[in-house]
């Protein structure tokens, strides 16, 4: 059966991720820690790996209460280490240094940043997918996908696109569960330029995305709502939770249950 084989959090939107044992249910639906913290620039909008390939050489950890950040332009032996809430001012600064223009760090601890505001529950992928797509691309390696393209959770014991079943036709939501947490699956999660590219390194992948949605139509598998697809550049369910769901607990090695279906009242 299905199960929660992986958490995987991004503490600052577009930098490294941290795998951890357990997270906790905000309100609007994010995990605790994820994309608490993002890297804004002078025009205000965010600075990620979308528009700026300069992300993907920064190296960044966190302690274990995600209280300090350690971050390097490369390996973490080169790095500097700062308090996230005290050490603003600092962090900025460095960053400032690095991109060549002024960085603003902002922060919300009660929901994050959000890539879908309309599903902002945590992103979705099983084994399987990411196995598929090393068979598509073979010089590359488990963790490179992953990285690539950056999941919330990672379902175990789940054959290719298990996770396409947790989408339905449009207007539509499939409710599952988590061990006691309760999601809707709402859409398969359209992909940017970033999983083209080499997480560590930046270097483009040649015909990364050709490949990538010529395969994916090849190796759909009947369960997938293929109505969901104007293009095959998707990979991972976008998620919503309900308001109910607020302070639960997911935590490795939960089964998964598919409830069913239902209408999109959001």
């Amino acid at each position: 059966m299905p199960f929660l084989e992986s958490i995987h959090l991004y503490p600052i939107k577009s930098l490294n991720g941290v795998s951890v044992q357990q997270a906790t249910v905000l309100e609007n639906g994010m995990l605790q820690h994820d994309r608490e913290f993002a890297m804004v620039g002078p025009d205000g909008k965010f600075i990620n790996g979308k528009h700026n390939d300069k992300v993907h050489v920064l190296r960044s950890s966190f302690d274990a209460t995600f209280s300090l950040l350690t971050i390097a332009p490369g390996p973490l032996e080169d790095s500097n280490t700062f308090h996230l809430e005290h050490d603003r001012d600092r962090i900025e600064k460095w960053l400032t240094d690095f991109f060549g223009f002024r960085v603003i760090m902002i922060w919300n601890d009660h929901g994050g940043f959000p890539d879908d505001t309309n599903a902002s529950g945590p992103t979705v992928i099983g084994t399987g997918s990411l196995h598929e797509v090393i068979e598509w691309f073979p010089s590359l390696h488990y963790e490179q996908v992953r990285n690539r393209f950056r999941p919330n959770l990672v379902i175990g014991d789940a054959v290719p696109f298990w996770e396409d079943k947790l989408f339905d036709k449009e207007g539509t939501v499939v409710e599952f569960e988590i061990g006691n947490v309760r999601f809707e699956g709402v859409n398969p999660c359209q992909r940017c330029v970033v999983p083209t590219r080499d997480p560590a390194s930046g270097e483009i992948y040649p015909d990364f995305q050709k490949r990538f949605m010529e395969k994916r139509k090849q190796t759909l598998p009947s369960w997938t709502e293929v109505s969901r697809f104007d293009h095959f550049y998707r990979l991972s369910v976008n998620t919503r939770t309900p308001p109910s769901e607020k302070g639960k607990t997911l935590r490795v090695g939960d089964d998964i249950k598919i409830i069913g279906m239902k209408n999109d009242v959001s």
